[in-house]
């Protein structure tokens, strides 16, 4: 099929627009436009030659549309996704996961795209009222990035129950990996002990997580996303497991076999209110209908991410707080 990955330069992005060239389809890459002319993860890429890549801007119908002519199916993941950075600009994030939103499905509803698949986020049910998380469970978004993916998926269901538009609202939990950008959890804790700190700044250690390797959330992209069963409804993507920030922290400095202490650092605390707790999904839905469900193991995709970091250290600003 011929296929536009929006936010296709991000993290998982780039991994979900290489896995469609593995394939066999004909890719898009819909790429922020920038007068460098940089396609971020993609620059690097072993399947760079075999990429159809688009400058455009989320935020811009003309140009939203014009890249989605004589497509047959969008995977939709450009957003802005840092939370701190939401506090600052709640708007920034209201133009560009939801507007930007807004701007796929009405250009694929005027050009009868087969199927677009909208990324939402496990950050919408806010903390876990029972666990595990399904889709059956209340939005409850505490930040104003969830609010934003929140609306953004009220709309691309909107749009299946009004235009009868083919869309599959995809949430993944929380994934890690590769290419994962420095304001991340993970990627802060293995830079951090990589550039040789001694100390390391965190912030709430007591939160859970349910952490999925960026290849497999990928995978569950395409497996799930384009299934033709799952038109019209919303899909978790996650492992079904859980870990506190403060265990994770110890398994990965056992991983790189550094001695380091823990020091929580305030500015990187979220609002009280506004913390996540809990998050532990249940992907049944997912596994059930369309046989989708993780390889990696958590100690597994840690490796790969580690050794990632290790070769691509410069990437990192580990003295200062990436918001």
């Amino acid at each position: 099929m011929k296929i536009l990955v929006t936010g296709s330069e991000g993290f998982i992005g780039s991994h979900l627009t290489e896995q469609l060239v593995e394939q066999g389809h004909d890719v898009k890459a819909f790429v922020r436009y920038n007068s460098n002319n940089n396609w971020g993860w993609l620059e690097n890429s072993k399947y760079k030659k075999d990429i159809e890549v688009y400058t455009g801007d989320i935020r811009d119908y003309d140009s939203v549309y014009d890249s989605m002519k004589n497509v047959d199916v969008v995977f939709h993941l450009a957003a802005l996704i840092g939370i701190p950075y939401s506090y600052v600009s709640p708007l920034a994030y209201v133009k560009t996961n939801t507007e930007g939103t807004y701007n796929v499905l009405e250009a694929g509803r005027k050009l009868n795209l087969k199927r677009i698949i909208h990324t939402s986020t496990s950050e919408i049910y806010g903390t876990a009222q029972y666990v595990p998380i399904d889709e059956k469970h209340p939005y409850n978004p505490q930040s104003p990035y969830a609010a934003s993916k929140a609306g953004a998926d009220h709309m691309a269901l909107s749009y299946f129950r009004s235009f009868e538009t083919p869309v599959t609202v995809i949430r993944p939990f929380n994934t890690y990996g590769p290419r994962q950008s420095a304001r991340a959890i993970i990627p802060t804790i293995i830079s951090q002990i990589l550039a040789g700190k001694k100390q390391i700044k965190l912030g709430n250690l007591t939160p859970t997580r349910d952490l999925n390797y960026v290849k497999d959330t990928a995978n569950g992209f395409i497996t799930v996303g384009i299934h033709e069963k799952t038109i019209g409804d919303v899909y978790n993507l996650g492992t079904g497991k859980e870990i506190s920030i403060g265990d994770l922290v110890q398994k990965i400095i056992k991983l790189t076999g550094k001695e380091v202490e823990i020091v929580q650092d305030q500015q990187r605390l979220r609002p009280s209110k506004s913390e996540v707790e809990r998050l532990l999904s249940n992907p049944d839905k997912a596994k059930e209908l369309t046989g989708w469900e993780p390889k990696y193991t958590l100690d597994e995709g840690l490796k790969e991410t580690i050794e990632w970091i290790k070769n691509n250290l410069h990437h990192f600003k580990t003295d200062i707080y990436n918001v």
